[in-house]
């Protein structure tokens, strides 16, 4: 459509949210939650298996590379998943969240794959490697985009939240199986070969969730935004005809529970970016806060964990997986044990209380380090404890930047706080590798931890003032959506028609 040409507009009238919403849990949201959350079981057991082999390859006999150079595959990954994130996303709010899945994923294993076939550490090998992390990663960060808003729009509002925190910590499922496979690997394979088997396990395991994914249907919700009125009644139709195959009864709703909407004809980036930290600025901020707080922690301590315990602990890399086990275990249970929280005590309480509790147990470890208090067990229990709380509030920050904002724009919104994030993150690796340097002064790396801890905190204060209390509300109640007319609570005469949001612009 035309910026300069008057189109008569098409207003949609749906109970498509009300249904979602009234659905009882069934095998029908386990089978969609495998079908999305093996994505981030995928991620996990990738970046694991990048930061564990990181020690393998400065070795002589297999590629030789500087530890700065090592936390830079960290790095041109990161990036990766920016441009992927912005790509993806916009389609993702075009196309539809389904169509991407495919696309985002053979990316992603392509990307995976090649690694493994990198030659050298130096020159046009190392080039070729951060290649291969880019596509990667460009991959991964169009699965966040598209992934996140589907689980959103098709999850009853009671369960969204610890349901979103679930699949995003299931990353660290990933990371846990990742090194069962690297123990066996590392253990029983020459380091020179060994490297690059580790790397083809995502490409493999890739295959079968291509598989598990073709039965996954469309967002009725994205479908009735973009006035596919028909399609969207289908689909929900077809979605609580498998929930009571499973024996539950579902209550009929009523015609009052309906919404009117104009279906939006899309916009860009740029008029996006300007709505939203001008219109939306609290909100904005919170999100911007949240992502780059926990992407920076994570990916500085995450990616450069094992040339901690190698250069510090003179742990052999043949026993960094045992390590690995009890780091990625406290991430899982986080969100395993606390995601049902962020429903019932409420998003702000948990939000900003994972978030202060994890800054503040890293400030005592990092004393314990300056000390030399810690050896590589106890650090790695510290670290497990830490992150027992900070994975549960990273995955609560993809969830806040995915539900408080128009669901037109959901998956735009994700990557722009997703790319602003990594941004940010990617400088962690980068920074923490070269503290670490050849392990001779401890000093510079206990500072980096310093900075680690305030910027936790830094963002449990802001979610302390800014988090939106979203627990068990519809996403339309949390989120305006931009061609929203009016609820139809009770009928309205035309002329009583509450009016729309203002309308984003293409750009």
């Amino acid at each position: 459509m035309s910026m300069g040409t008057a189109q008569p507009e098409v207003t949609v009238r749906s109970t498509v949210p009300a249904r979602i919403d009234r659905l009882p849990w069934s095998p029908f949201f386990t089978r969609m939650v495998v079908a999305l959350g093996v994505a981030w079981v995928l991620d996990g057991l990738e970046i694991q298996i990048a930061s564990v082999v990181g020690a393998v390859l400065s070795k002589e006999d297999t590629l030789h590379m500087t530890s700065g150079a090592v936390g830079d595959i960290a790095t041109w990954y990161l990036l990766g998943e920016v441009v992927g994130a912005l790509f993806f996303g916009r389609l993702s709010d075009r196309l539809g969240r389904r169509n991407l899945f495919m696309i985002t994923l053979g990316i992603y294993l392509v990307g995976s794959g090649l690694t493994a076939a990198t030659w050298s550490g130096h020159g046009a090998g190392l080039a070729f490697l951060y290649l291969t992390r880019i596509i990667a990663g460009i991959g991964i960060g169009g699965e966040y985009a598209a992934i996140n808003s589907a689980i959103d729009e098709m999850m009853p509002a009671k369960y969204r939240g610890r349901v979103d925190i679930l699949v995003n910590g299931t990353y660290w499922g990933g990371a846990f199986l990742a090194t069962i496979a690297q123990l066996i690997i590392l253990n029983n394979i020459s380091d020179k070969v060994g490297w690059r088997l580790a790397f083809l396990l995502g490409p493999v395991l890739g295959l079968v969730i291509l598989f598990v994914r073709r039965h996954l249907p469309e967002s009725p919700r994205w479908l009735m935004m973009h006035g596919r009125e028909e399609e969207a009644e289908a689909t929900i139709a077809q979605i609580e005809r498998w929930v009571q195959e499973s024996g539950r009864k579902l209550k009929d709703v009523p015609d009052s529970k309906a919404i009117e909407i104009t279906p939006d004809p899309g916009v860009g980036y740029l008029a996006l970016t300007k709505v939203l930290f001008s219109q939306l600025p609290s909100r904005s901020i919170l999100g911007a806060t949240l992502m780059i707080t926990q992407s920076f922690l994570y990916n500085a301590i995450f990616f450069t964990y094992s040339l901690v315990l190698t250069k510090f602990y003179d742990v052999s890399t043949g026993n960094l997986p045992y390590y690995f086990i009890a780091f990625a275990l406290g991430n899982l249970l986080g969100p395993l044990t606390l995601g049902h929280l962020f429903d019932t005590l409420g998003r702000k309480k948990m939000i900003s209380g994972t978030y202060l509790l994890s800054g503040v147990l890293l400030l005592v470890t990092a004393q314990l380090f300056h000390t030399d208090a810690l050896n590589a067990t106890t650090q790695t229990l510290c670290w497990s404890v830490i992150f027992f709380f900070a994975s549960a509030g990273a995955s609560a920050a993809y969830l806040t930047v995915s539900e408080i904002f128009p669901i037109e724009v959901r998956a735009k919104a994700i990557a722009v706080f997703f790319a602003i994030a990594q941004c940010f993150g990617s400088l962690g690796p980068h920074i923490y590798g070269r503290l670490i340097g050849d392990g001779s002064n401890p000093d510079k790396l206990f500072y980096g931890y310093l900075l680690g801890a305030a910027v936790m905190i830094v963002g449990g204060v802001v979610a302390a003032v800014l988090a939106v209390d979203a627990e068990g509300k519809s996403l339309e109640d949390v989120a305006t959506p931009l061609g929203f007319v009016r609820k139809v609570a009770v009928e309205q005469a035309p002329a009583e028609r509450t009016p729309r949001t203002d309308r984003l612009t293409k750009g």
